[in-house]
């Protein structure tokens, strides 16, 4: 499972979320929002979004390619 760390109204957050759903991902992707959880937010709160997979991150900024890279590899299968 991809995590999309995020919080609500992050017009940079959206823009990480339609670029990952252009991918087509094969597996699902978790939306987490920072905004409910203290650690999170010390930890992500002026990165996001990030982007995780089994503790790999990918930190904004990012365009598709990048993500395609990132996830080429994290070996998760995905459909342009």
């Amino acid at each position: 499972m991809v995590i999309l760390y995020s919080t609500e109204g992050c017009h940079l957050c959206e823009m990480a979320l339609d670029l990952l759903k252009q991918t087509n991902l094969s597996c699902p992707i978790e939306i987490v929002d920072i905004a409910f959880d203290e650690c999170l937010f010390s930890r992500y709160g002026v990165t996001i979004p990030v982007l995780n997979f089994e503790g790999d991150e990918l930190y904004w900024p990012f365009d598709l390619e990048q993500i395609q890279s990132w996830l080429d590899k994290n070996g998760i299968t995905y459909d342009t």
